[in-house]
């Protein structure tokens, strides 16, 4: 039993032995390649590694050959090779570089279109979710809208429009959410002219009607925390962001609760005239609430 124990150790050991020389072959001879002024032979070792998926082995020999080739045929194809393995090996930030740069060096390469496009992919995988930082999404939507102007027909243009919607979704969700957020917090006056900035710089922002309905919203709740003296004037902007909404969203799903703050807003004015259990489907609420903010007023004054 020792004996046969014994044996399978040396096999083990053995295999073990055999894989670390074969690794070290393959080693050496990468990096004889690597290190060899033969640009034939190493042009071919790139495109070896690159077609077999060792990426990041082909990028190290095209960056390699970018200086011994430079000025000579091979000058274009190796640059966007380099690009492309990075590109291929996830390494995003790098390829971006490296599709910059070939653009500048070679804008009638018959791999400028590609390279282009593949440089537009590469900022787009570099952007962030709407909550951080949207850097990296304007410089995307910088470079796609120029792409679209310039290849108004190339095969990738649905694919770019597409992530220039989704991009502009994202920034327009942000202002939305980063707006909302006073109006989670109850700072009403704060919200309302958040809302209303994000309107006048994106009239086209795809939260219109939620933006409209929560600057009528905090107008309202303004005006109803508001000490008395100063309730009319926050009233009647109410009532002008109440109309603006309606005028736009005659059918909106919000309608009906913003009609029942007009009426309120109307009674608190002196004007409503209909009858009063019209008011009074939902006054213990609006009371309640009303008791609620202004105890964390007082609260927090």
């Amino acid at each position: 039993m020792d004996m046969e124990i014994l044996k399978t150790f040396l096999k083990l050991a053995a295999a073990f032995v055999l894989a670390a020389l074969s690794i070290q072959s393959c080693k050496s001879e990468y990096e004889a390649v690597l290190n060899s002024n033969d640009i034939d032979a190493k042009y071919t070792a790139a495109f070896d590694y690159f077609n077999h998926g060792r990426y990041s082995k082909a990028a190290r020999l095209f960056e390699n050959l970018a200086v011994q080739t430079s000025g000579t045929e091979k000058d274009d194809t190796v640059q966007y090779y380099w690009g492309l393995s990075n590109y291929r090996f996830k390494d995003y930030y790098t390829a971006e570089t490296n599709f910059a740069k070939f653009l500048t060096n070679f804008p009638r390469s018959p791999f400028s279109e590609e390279a282009a496009f593949l440089r537009i992919d590469c900022l787009y995988r570099s952007t962030y979710r709407y909550e951080l930082d949207q850097k990296p999404t304007y410089a995307a939507i910088g470079v796609i809208s120029q792409y679209l102007i310039e290849n108004p027909k190339s095969t990738h243009a649905p694919t770019c429009k597409r992530m220039l919607k989704e991009l502009n979704d994202r920034l327009d969700k942000k202002a939305y959410e980063s707006a909302r957020l006073y109006y989670k917090m109850e700072d009403y006056k704060a919200a309302r002219v958040a809302f209303k900035n994000i309107l006048k710089d994106d009239a086209e922002n795809i939260y219109r009607e939620d933006i409209l309905y929560y600057i009528a919203k905090s107008s309202y709740k303004f005006a109803y925390l508001s000490v008395e003296a100063k309730q009319k004037e926050r009233y009647l902007t109410f009532v002008d962001d109440y109309f603006n909404f309606i005028g736009e969203f005659p059918d909106s799903p919000y309608k009906k609760e913003l009609d029942s703050l007009y009426k309120r807003s109307q009674k608190a004015l002196g004007r409503y005239s209909g009858a009063e259990e019209d008011l009074n489907e939902k006054e213990k609420d609006f009371e309640r609430e009303r008791k609620k903010l202004l105890k964390q007023s007082e609260s927090e004054g």
